[in-house]
């Protein structure tokens, strides 16, 4: 597999990181194949998030890979806190409680990575930063992050924090990318020209963080998947089109288009198919043209000026 670096850290991850919100729905043999699977195909970068199966998925992923000493060197861990029932918390004891509940249903002294998840309004950073430097300082973890960010929401972020921000978990795929249509449409009296996020691809970029795209398939906030759907029979006859020129599945495409940007993004896949996982596997080796990037992203119905 394919690796880029994590932001500014050293931490050297695969471009494919292994979303685990949807591994209770397997059974026990299921869960440990599919966990095997990805180590084989050098995905061993697993996302978690301590509310994905009210913290049941971590327990399972831990019993599912037979956690001990040997296994965890082997793999990358990051998990996200601060979202609570009908609230988001980023308060320092929050924080420092999830951590805990979080490495215990993992079976692990240490994350590799810890996400804030989505912005929390009443975000005090004095509070974050004093959160990050304990769990910094004692080892349970290495390096950091914000999920669903914007700049100035980092900006504050950094203001108090002394760790970098290393990775922005955000929804991104070739259906739903405001954050790269804004870019292209600059200066035009068109919907594609909203900046709704601060132009905060070009502020990853210029900050080396890592964007980490989730539901890749998705369009909408989680209405379907856009591959063989006939809603979008324009972008799936180009994609099918392109995937047979590389020998490759529509799945693969759709990662590979991610991946074909310059931004150096490391998606995060949700499937627990393991055919599927394979495939998304396969677009760390696939390298789409300019041209064929942007007949994808205009067969998704985005306009170019």
């Amino acid at each position: 597999m394919r690796t880029i670096k994590l932001g500014t850290s050293t931490l050297e991850v695969p471009v494919i990181a292994v979303g685990c919100m949807r591994i209770n729905s397997l059974s026990k043999s299921e869960a440990e194949r599919f966990v095997r699977t990805a180590l084989d195909e050098g995905a061993n970068f697993f996302d978690h998030a301590d509310i994905y199966g009210g913290g049941a998925c971590e327990e399972i992923f831990a019993d599912a890979i037979q956690m001990n000493d040997d296994v965890r060197e082997k793999i990358i861990l990051q998990s996200k806190c601060g979202i609570r029932k009908g609230s988001f918390d980023f308060s320092k004891e929050h924080i420092l409680a999830s951590v805990d509940g979080i490495l215990k249903r993992l079976k692990t002294d240490y994350l590799d990575v810890l996400l804030l998840h989505r912005p929390d309004a009443l975000v005090e950073p004095e509070e974050v930063a004093e959160a990050f430097d304990t769990l910094q300082s004692s080892g349970k973890v290495r390096h950091f992050g914000v999920s669903n960010q914007k700049p100035m929401q980092i900006e504050l972020l950094k203001k108090y924090v002394k760790q970098p921000i290393v990775a922005n978990q955000l929804q991104l795929s070739i259906t739903n990318a405001t954050m790269i249509s804004n870019g292209i449409n600059v200066n035009m009296e068109n919907d594609s020209a909203i900046d709704r996020d601060g132009s905060i691809l070009d502020y990853c970029r210029l900050h080396d963080i890592t964007i980490q795209p989730w539901s890749p398939f998705q369009y909408g906030f989680f209405e379907g998947v856009f591959l063989g759907n006939d809603k979008f029979p324009e972008l799936n006859q180009k994609i099918d089109e392109i995937a047979a020129k590389y020998n490759v599945t529509n799945t693969t495409i759709a990662i590979a288009w991610l991946l074909r940007h310059p931004a150096r993004m490391q998606p995060v896949i949700g499937t627990m198919n393991i055919e599927r996982l394979k495939d998304c596997c396969k677009a760390a080796d696939v390298h789409l043209t300019r041209e064929e990037w942007y007949e994808i992203y205009r067969a998704a119905g985005n306009v170019l000026p």
